[in-house]
């Protein structure tokens, strides 16, 4: 993920909507980050619905961003310190006076650096905000009696640059995705022809079910030689149709993720960054997801929508989310992933509410385009014998129409591994609770397949009386009530709370900014990644009210938080709904922000 932000053509992110590509892409935008343009998430706040002015939520647009000049950063020839090899490009951008970049450079931010310190080197040299604690004399940056160069790294994914070249030159051999494509169009025309006969069928039958009546009451067969007749029939199989021979498809196929009673950390545009995730594998979740990636940007090369498919070695059970409106775009995608990544499942997102995404036929628009759907899972699922294809959607699109009980059966009919169902629709976004009673109607028609269920669970509580009230249900999905307080999974396990105090909460800010430098880079660009996610983060986290301070506890995520004052200084701030107060807190940890920094949070995180 990149710190810098920038809006971009609609068809930049999930195609056109007959799902076209285009080669190539401008390389000043691989710092732009998706989504960030949230211009797309609500109408103007002077736009009108019958007549009425629509009030402005949900989302802050054109809010100030800290943007990292390319021309501040020092050549690549120069990091490791003086004595290296001379900058061999002719026109290069960046800095080559050593003196003038360190005297610009900005004061140390601690005496010791993380990455260093872990690994035994830190790669971004005398660029590093904490360079001191590994450089020499010189100013050369130095590697610890420790490290060992053949230690594999701690994240992988992301796109080399060979991958990069394939896909811009449309070099990347597609083959498998054509093939299951057709192979899906078939099964859909054939389903569709069976539908058509069937109704033929019952529109003949109605017709003569008088005729039929009468004669049957004048030559009524007797029971015995009505059983005579039936133990001379072959048995016909009722529902659908099982291959248990050991050749086809699905014959070596083994469930290669277990996704019933497991804690599933939620897809979270922005927020589910890899050191988020982190702390939430670090409290127990069991099965993590990447943030939602667009398949048109993946398929062009575009490094920051790769960067959303990272994985770090603590997340045992990984999934990379896929958005799109084009099956043929999609399968590609969910190709590369399967053949270049390393991912133990792929989710579609057919529940995003972003407009620019739902304009376009991406997103929870795919719930009212069920030949596009259906062409989509039946491919995406067929492209590996050992690779789950999951799907996650809402309730339906309106709030007073719910489609999900309709669509859950067919997703499994059509080879779906498992769905979540978040219990809203996209009209509903947050405003309401979510409806659990309805998440375990849609369970309860699933044959085989799990369903998470998804929604309002902050507390252990919380968990227990969602799995009571949806016995069906497999697995729980956990989203803002993880954003809010990552232990949940941890009190859910042991079944108590836990109230941390602020000295352990301030540590664990301080981790999630020692994995942001690692992930991010601890040079003044990565610094200020991190500081913008964290204060991102602190977004949500303001909302935790600690147990002994709660007027009605259990605390309710869609409840306005309660003012109180803290049980110190520390708890205080962090109890703070000023942006202002979150900036404060993020110096603590990153040292001052730069001359002319400003905040303003993404989400409004303290609706109802």
């Amino acid at each position: 993920m990149e710190p810098g932000i920038c809006y971009i053509k609609p068809e930049y992110l999930i195609g056109e909507a007959n799902g076209s590509q285009q080669s190539g892409g401008n390389e000043g935008e691989s710092n732009k980050r998706k989504h960030e343009d949230d211009a797309d998430t609500q109408n103007e706040a002077g736009s009108k619905r019958g007549g009425k002015k629509e009030r402005k939520r949900g989302q802050n647009k054109n809010r100030p961003v800290f943007k990292d000049e390319r021309f501040s950063h020092l050549c690549h020839s120069l990091i490791e310190g003086p004595g290296g090899a001379p900058c061999a490009l002719q026109n290069c951008r960046y800095v080559h006076d050593l003196d003038a970049y360190l005297a610009a450079k900005g004061e140390e931010l601690g005496s010791e650096c993380y990455v260093y310190a872990t690994k035994g080197h830190c790669n971004r040299g005398v660029t590093c905000r904490f360079a001191k604690s590994h450089t020499d004399a010189e100013g050369r940056n130095i590697k610890a009696p420790h490290y060992n160069e053949q230690t594999p790294p701690t994240t992988c994914n992301g796109i080399s640059a060979e991958l990069q070249v394939r896909l811009r030159k449309h070099d990347y051999d597609f083959t498998r995705s054509k093939e299951v494509i057709k192979l899906a169009e078939k099964l859909r025309d054939e389903r569709k022809q069976a539908e058509q006969e069937k109704k033929q069928e019952a529109t003949q039958k109605t017709g003569q079910a008088a005729t039929e009546t009468a004669q049957e009451a004048k030559h009524e067969v007797p029971v015995d030689i009505q059983q005579e007749v039936m133990q001379d029939q072959p048995t016909k199989p009722i529902g659908s149709a099982i291959d248990d021979s050991t050749s086809g498809r699905d014959a070596p196929r083994k469930p290669v993720i277990d996704f019933r009673e497991k804690l599933v950390l939620s897809p979270l545009t922005t927020v589910g960054n890899l050191p988020f995730r982190r702390i939430c594998k670090e409290f127990g979740a069991d099965i993590t997801c990447g943030e939602m990636a667009c398949a048109v940007p993946l398929l062009k090369g575009l490094g920051q929508e790769w960067a959303l498919t990272k994985r770090h070695e603590s997340e045992d059970i990984f999934g990379v989310q896929l958005c799109g409106n084009n099956p043929n775009v999609i399968t590609q995608a969910a190709q590369v992933l399967h053949e270049t990544a390393r991912v133990d499942y792929i989710d579609l997102n057919i529940g995003c509410p972003i407009d620019l995404i739902y304009q376009q036929g991406g997103g929870s628009a795919l719930m009212r385009r069920t030949n596009i759907l259906e062409l989509t899972v039946r491919s995406c699922a067929a492209l590996s014998n050992k690779l789950p294809f999951t799907v996650k959607m809402r309730t339906g699109i309106y709030a007073d129409k719910s489609v999900a009980h309709e669509l859950l059966p067919l997703v499994e009919e059509w080879g779906a591994s498992a769905v979540t169902l978040h219990g809203r629709s996209r009209e509903q976004r947050y405003t309401k609770s979510a409806n659990w009673d309805y998440i375990e109607q849609c369970a309860a028609q699933a044959k085989e397949m799990p369903v998470i269920g998804n929604g309002d669970i902050l507390s252990y509580q919380d968990y227990v009386e969602r799995r009571e009230q949806a016995p069906h249900v497999s697995s729980v999905m956990i989203g803002r009530g993880a954003l809010i307080k990552p232990w949940i999974f941890q009190e859910i396990k042991e079944q108590k709370f836990w109230s941390p105090t602020s000295s352990q909460r301030f540590e664990l800010l301080r981790r999630y900014c020692n994995y942001g430098l690692e992930h991010w880079g601890s040079d003044t660009k990565g610094v200020e990644s991190t500081r913008r996610f964290l204060l991102e983060w602190q977004s949500f986290l303001y909302r935790y009210i600690p147990e002994d301070l709660q007027q009605s506890p259990p605390q309710k995520i869609n409840a306005r938080p309660q003012k109180y004052r803290g049980r110190d200084e520390m708890e205080t701030l962090m109890s703070s709904n000023n942006a202002a107060d979150w900036v404060k807190l993020s110096e603590m940890l990153l040292g001052t922000v730069p001359q002319g920094f400003s905040f303003v949070p993404k989400h409004k995180a303290n609706a109802f």
